[in-house]
């Protein structure tokens, strides 16, 4: 007999993180894959993304509307409260003998929530992690105490995760999951790429993707104005940039890119959405992948492509050696940008370690979903850690 795994994905980012494993899902007779769509998925302003899944193959069992008509607190306290009824009414429908879900953005919070109530076991992917400037932070700990099931990107989340009072054997270091595209997907080369983009990638470009800072101290868009002012000193190089994310803020911050985009059309290209494909080859291809996306930490590395992180969106996350951290403003992200570029700094990003695993992360959560018992999954005792860990 089938078990029924409901996934739910909000964002361009994140279901690309998890298409691999719905992939290992739909073509093995032991599951039957339901796909819940939600967030920016939906919205116009981020590219109707549902549709990349739907062009995938993925049937989907479900779509909730959010609404997102703004993104300030309120908004997203409305958005909030409509994914936690909405997926909860589609849960009860589906009745999934377990809900698979990713990361921590509120709309997934929502859904926890809602299969948490609805007594649906969850499977965590990517908690224990830290990143001390978004509320993020708060959001991912939070599933976590919901959860049931756990797949960590590295030994030291698996370790937080159990700190968290989680059973150990339910623990599980499996690595990231984004990586199983880089080691599966034939990339785009820099010419097809360009072609696929319509926009010439001249003599080498840098991949820009910058997202609210949802616990920083300043005003998001001088934060955002400090990094075009570095681009701008970099003018022989092409820049790709891709919108920010549906955090507090991010409609004024995609504003000021498409007025940023706007007054250079020859050297900046702005996407709403590349898909995975094509932004897996960009980064492959991109001397450089500058901003504060987990993106440039965790996939980057496979890819041997320099990382500049800009500020405290990402503080916390273990990153490789190809990764440089920099403050947010002008003069140390421009710094950053140069080193990046060096022959020096590339040689070192050609041959670092990636710390988020090797890409085979979605077989180990496949194997698991397929063996374990579901039936203990009722009451969750808490684990205190022994004096040793």
């Amino acid at each position: 007999m089938s078990r029924t795994i409901a996934v739910v994905t909000g964002t361009r980012a994140e279901y690309g993180l998890l298409s691999p494993l719905m992939r290992l899902l739909k073509d093995d007779e032991s599951f039957d894959l339901r796909v819940i769509v939600t967030g920016s998925h939906l919205s116009k302003q981020h590219g109707l993304t549902y549709r990349f899944i739907e062009e995938d193959g993925f049937d989907i069992a479900a779509k909730v509307d959010l609404h997102l008509s703004g993104d300030e607190p309120g908004d997203i306290l409305g958005a909030l409260a409509r994914a936690t009824e909405g997926i909860g009414k589609v849960l009860l429908e589906i009745a999934p003998d377990l809900v698979v879900i990713l990361g921590d953005r509120y709309e997934i919070l929502g859904a926890a929530q809602a299969a948490m109530i609805a007594r649906i076991p969850i499977a965590h992917i990517h908690g224990g992690e830290i990143t001390e400037g978004a509320i993020d932070e708060s959001i991912r700990h939070a599933i976590t105490k919901m959860a049931h099931l756990h797949f960590a990107s590295t030994a030291d989340y698996a370790r937080r995760i159990r700190q968290l009072g989680e059973n150990p054997a339910h623990v599980f270091n499996v690595g990231a999951p984004g990586l199983d595209n880089i080691r599966t997907m034939k990339l785009l080369t820099r010419k097809d790429l360009a072609g696929s983009l319509g926009f010439d990638l001249g003599n080498g470009f840098l991949l820009v993707t910058y997202h609210p800072v949802t616990l920083g101290d300043r005003d998001e868009v001088e934060a955002l104005e400090e990094m075009l002012e570095a681009l701008d000193a970099f003018p022989d190089l092409k820049t790709i940039i891709t919108f920010p994310n549906a955090d507090t803020h991010g409609q004024k911050l995609a504003n000021r890119l498409k007025a940023y985009a706007g007054a250079h059309p020859d050297r900046v290209y702005l996407s709403e959405s590349l898909g995975q494909l094509r932004y897996l080859s960009a980064m492959k291809e991109a001397e450089a992948v500058v901003g504060n996306s987990s993106s440039g930490i965790i996939e980057a590395p496979s890819l041997g492509t320099p990382t500049v992180n800009i500020g405290v969106r990402q503080k916390g996350r273990i990153a490789a050696d190809s990764v440089i951290h920099c403050g947010d403003n002008a003069k140390e992200i421009e710094k950053a940008i140069a080193k990046a570029l060096t022959k020096d700094f590339k040689a070192i990003a050609s041959r670092c370690t990636n710390p988020y695993g090797s890409g085979h992360a979605s077989e180990h959560i496949r194997t698991v979903l397929k063996t374990i018992d579901l039936g203990q999954f009722g009451r969750k005792p808490f684990f205190d850690l022994s004096e040793a860990e």
